[in-house]
């Protein structure tokens, strides 16, 4: 029995923590199969003490390949302890960022090469890909005024890069987006957020409306 992958998307201040706070909720009373919502990088005990070290304030020094190599690291750890038994047995798993940001941070916003980590993580994932992602977008002002009076406390390494680094992420997001438009949904996330996890909501009950029936 194979289950449902989904993945969640969006630039820094999207508010993908704050929309899946109030989503997921709503989604396992409402739908009949297993819901695992996790992250990444993390997710399980080894792939969270490689998020520390990635986005640890301290790690001025790393360099860009290293950060991509330990962001693809995490998620294969994470797929093979957390994300493939879940699936193999069923479940529904929502994973708060995947391939794309690796795209997107490393590929676009470290200017390695977007080509070069989606070739990375082909090997890191064996080409396992979301059947959904739902991307939360948001223009790069209004996303790092977010981060600035909501997070002033919980500020990473690389919520503190230039606003360049962040309009080169943005870009890259809204390309993934128009070369998948089969997998990837865009999202307002500028709206209330009432109004982006009633949307979020919706686009799953549109893609898989079997899951939705009562326990």
């Amino acid at each position: 029995m194979t289950g449902i992958f989904m993945s969640f998307e969006g630039p820094d201040g999207a508010g993908k923590t704050s929309v899946l706070k109030q989503l997921i909720p709503q989604l396992k009373e409402q739908t009949a199969p297993t819901l695992l919502l996790t992250r990444e990088p993390g997710g399980d005990p080894i792939s969270e003490a490689i998020r520390d070290v990635i986005l640890d304030v301290k790690n001025v020094d790393m360099d860009a390949r290293t950060e991509a190599l330990l962001y693809a690291a995490a998620r294969r750890q994470h797929l093979a302890e957390t994300v493939l038994p879940a699936l193999s047995q069923g479940d529904t798993v929502i994973s708060d960022r995947f391939v794309d940001s690796s795209i997107a941070y490393q590929g676009a916003g470290r200017q390695i090469g977007t080509q070069a980590v989606a070739d990375l993580n082909q090997f890191a994932t064996d080409g396992l890909t979301p059947a959904l992602t739902i991307y939360l977008d948001v223009p790069v002002k209004l996303g790092l005024e977010r981060i600035q009076t909501q997070r002033q406390d919980d500020y990473d390494r690389l919520d503190r890069e230039q606003v360049d680094f962040h309009e080169r992420v943005h870009q890259a997001y809204l390309e993934i987006a128009k070369n998948n438009p089969n997998r990837v949904v865009t999202v307002d996330a500028t709206q209330p957020l009432v109004q982006v996890v009633a949307d979020c909501l919706q686009v799953i009950k549109t893609h898989y409306p079997q899951i939705f029936e009562r326990k």
